[in-house]
């Protein structure tokens, strides 16, 4: 179904609502085309996001065929155009969470072509998170498209990683989504932070950090990753929301915490009711949603 058309709704069905985001940063260094294919990126993820769940899909396969769009556009820092590490390696993390609090998540990946993908085989899994290789292993078990580590290096994260004149790449991607059965779904996927020490891990892949989803709310967070796992900002939005905090007001809460303890960056929540908070504290956050009656909205415009 192309992308804006409304369609007739199911009695007793909900509106379908996606919601993505493109990192939260200062975004000073951003050439106006490159701003351009980040905008078209933005609504390729949307359309395919829309087309899953025009398909019959559920709220998990929207927020995937979102991200790994994102992750296939190497403007953003996940998959493909993954920030470098110190030593020029790429890790890569993502998580997938929904509605009924399973969740799967993977970090320090270096050959799965999609971390998003990677991370669902682990959704049905036993297992809630698995590192380096042997998530790697698991993701080709499960069929996964794997690359060589030379894939995910890009000439221009290899310019960029000894560039100290650039913005750092907070350009984590991430999707959530409630469906037309009220069900919700939050993935989240990033290369990490540019020049990081091997090893390290952030927030994306932290169920209740960077990325979390249960029976009311769905979030997906990016900025400074050891900030949003110290103070549990996903987490902290449900459980807000939970108690009958406006989703808005609940958001703005933990980006204000974040805050509190020195970090910056953003998120993006969407409750079963179909409201869509978006906050940053940074200079931009590319982002969109797209509305089985209203259609795609981007910003910035």
């Amino acid at each position: 179904m192309p992308v804006g058309k409304a369609r007739t709704a199911m009695p007793g069905a909900m509106e379908p609502v996606v919601a993505i985001h493109g990192g939260a940063g200062d975004g000073v260094d951003a050439s106006a085309e490159e701003e351009a294919s980040i905008r078209a990126a933005l609504e390729e993820a949307l359309a395919a996001a829309a087309d899953a769940l025009g398909r019959g899909g559920e709220a998990t396969d929207a927020v995937q065929a979102a991200v790994v769009v994102m992750e296939s556009c190497e403007l953003f820092n996940a998959g493909c155009g993954s920030a470098l590490c110190a030593d020029g390696s790429v890790e890569m993390s993502a998580a997938v969470m929904r509605s009924d609090r399973s969740a799967g998540a993977v970090a320090a990946v270096k050959h799965c072509e999609h971390p998003i993908l990677a991370a669902a085989a682990v959704l049905d899994s036993p297992q809630v998170l698995m590192v380096g290789e042997a998530a790697d292993a698991l993701a080709a078990s499960c069929g996964l498209e794997q690359r060589p580590s030379k894939y995910f290096i890009t000439a221009r994260q290899r310019a960029r990683l000894h560039d100290r004149d650039t913005a750092p790449d907070h350009a984590t991607v991430g999707a959530v989504c409630v469906d037309r059965r009220g069900r919700l779904a939050a993935a989240t996927s990033t290369g990490g932070i540019r020049g990081q020490p091997p090893g390290r891990v952030g927030d994306s892949p932290i169920i209740g950090a960077g990325t979390w989803a249960d029976a009311g709310v769905a979030v997906s967070c990016t900025g400074d990753g050891e900030v949003f796992v110290r103070s549990g900002a996903a987490r902290q939005i449900a459980f807000e929301a939970g108690r009958g905090v406006p989703l808005a007001q609940a958001a703005e809460r933990a980006l204000g915490d974040v805050e509190e303890l020195g970090g910056r960056g953003g998120l993006i929540a969407v409750d079963r009711g179909g409201r869509v908070a978006m906050p940053f504290v940074t200079r931009t956050m590319p982002r969109g949603t797209w509305r089985a009656r209203a259609g795609t909205s981007i910003w910035p415009r």
